[in-house]
């Protein structure tokens, strides 16, 4: 006889958009638990139409986080557990900091499973390497400040452009103009940049320029939400040279120096 589970909350990253790029420790969590919240802007329906047969699935979008809180605690007090359904990995412009603090101080138990993030998925579907030898070894996840939270200081797009690392900036498509201003005096106004509009979802689509003319073009697009802003040279790069990894002249443990054949 299985033993009922445990109450606790189950913070899932179900990934981009496409329902097959959710893991699968997510997905099976989804089929078990009896109560499943998801943000129903982000997460596609096909996700939580894994949730069982009678379970209490709730689109917590409208929902403030003291609403929030009392599905849970009202699921938990019944011993039940529940799935919390973010998109992308919820380590990244999650909400979820606020909500483990409060699930913390209500002595209720949860975990993470992570998800697909978006620059990831973007990359994928883009066909592009965002760490070139030569070209850039380092990828900054940020975002701008708009109407959301300022950006603590020494974080501003100023900033991080000085590195020259690949950006993947997140909620600031329509602040397209900051960005360029920003980031044209370190990158170059003929700088490649992708805009990515809702990566894995069956109208994804991109959006390639330059930082002088992607804001023109994003808006001839009209898109203005859900899109990720990548910039960086390795989104043309092609003249670029191989990795070490695979050099023949590359020693490592797992492929010592090889004898001389005669």
């Amino acid at each position: 006889m299985t033993e009922p589970a445990t109450p606790r909350v189950h913070f899932i990253g179900a990934g981009p958009g496409a329902p097959d790029l959710i893991t699968l420790r997510g997905l099976r969590l989804i089929e078990r638990c009896p109560v499943c919240l998801y943000a129903g802007s982000l997460v596609p329906p096909e996700i939580v139409a894994a949730a069982p047969a009678g379970a209490r699935v709730v689109d917590t979008a409208p929902l403030t986080l003291d609403e929030i809180l009392l599905e849970i605690e009202t699921a938990y007090a019944h011993g039940q557990e529940v799935v919390r359904v973010h998109s992308g990995d919820p380590s990244l412009y999650g909400a979820i900091g606020e909500q483990m603090r409060r699930l913390a101080a209500l002595g209720i138990d949860y975990d993470i499973v992570p998800g697909v993030p978006a620059f990831a998925a973007a990359a994928a579907a883009l066909k592009r390497e965002l760490t070139l030898p030569g070209v850039s070894q380092t990828v900054i996840l940020t975002r701008t400040a708009m109407k959301a939270s300022a950006m603590p200081e020494g974080e501003e797009l100023e900033t991080l452009g000085r590195s020259g690392a690949t950006l993947a900036i997140h909620l600031s498509v329509r602040n397209l103009r900051r960005v360029r201003e920003a980031l044209t005096p370190h990158y170059g106004a003929d700088c490649p940049v992708v805009v990515a509009y809702r990566v894995g979802w069956p109208d994804q689509a991109f959006v390639e320029g330059t930082l002088a003319d992607i804001q023109e073009k994003v808006r001839a697009a009209k898109i203005t939400r859900t899109a990720l802003v990548l910039v960086g040279r390795v989104l043309a790069a092609e003249d670029y040279r191989d990795s070490a990894l695979y050099d023949a002249d590359h020693v490592h443990v797992l492929r010592p120096k090889r004898g001389v054949r005669g």
